[in-house]
């Protein structure tokens, strides 16, 4: 049903989701408007729906973001906490404990099995660059741990135009943090990137690390 992968555990309640809804209507995210409620946080978190148009976001938005993905308050811990300290050191270790654990939890079809060692390999050197503060390059490798990450969770429904309207369809913030994940991967390259403020960069992995700790 979710293609070529999928993994067990607090997800299993989604079949439920699939049984009762239709999943074959097609409305791609471009405009946004699938996101309802939530709309205007999406369009306010990358200005124009896109992460490669040079226009970065803010503070304000990406708190808006995390409150909207129900992060907010661990969000708001995490931003306040001292880069070097022992907390964050911590934090990123549950991050990486709880990454490993979902991808070994994904069911791939045996000639994928590579990926998901390949992957499981990327995460400490992404953990490094935060912790140096290179964020420009540990955006670009979060954004490529996102992208992997979708493919061995949902399989090929991973590469399609209307992957955010079909996750959102099964849950509305699940979908709106794999939309944030696609302007991620998007931005890898942009001009952007190289010369936004370090805070938002900061910011802005903080958002989706604090996502992924609680998957």
């Amino acid at each position: 049903m979710f293609g070529k992968s999928w993994f067990a555990g607090d997800l299993d309640y989604f079949w439920f989701y699939i049984h009762f809804r239709d999943m074959n209507r097609s409305s791609p995210c471009k405009d946004l408007s699938v996101f309802g409620e939530y709309r205007g946080i999406a369009e306010a978190l990358f200005p124009s729906g896109g992460s490669q148009t040079g226009q970065m976001p803010d503070l304000a938005a990406i708190a808006d973001f995390a409150e909207a993905l129900g992060i907010g308050a661990e969000y708001k811990r995490l931003l306040g906490v001292k880069k070097n300290a022992n907390d964050m050191k911590v934090f990123l270790g549950h991050f990486q404990n709880n990454l490993d654990l979902l991808i070994q939890k994904t069911w791939v079809e045996k000639a994928d099995e590579i990926r998901k060692e390949e992957l499981q390999d990327k995460v400490a050197p992404f953990i490094s660059l935060v912790e140096t503060g290179n964020y420009p390059q540990a955006l670009e490798e979060f954004g490529a741990i996102m992208e992997e990450l979708a493919y061995l969770l949902f399989g090929e429904q991973s590469r399609k135009e209307d992957f955010s309207d079909y996750i959102i369809r099964i849950d509305d913030r699940m979908g709106l943090f794999w939309w944030y994940g696609g302007q991620i991967n998007k931005a890898r390259g942009a001009p952007w990137v190289q010369k936004a403020d370090s805070t938002v960069l900061y910011a802005l992995l903080i958002l989706g690390i604090c996502y992924l700790t609680d998957f």
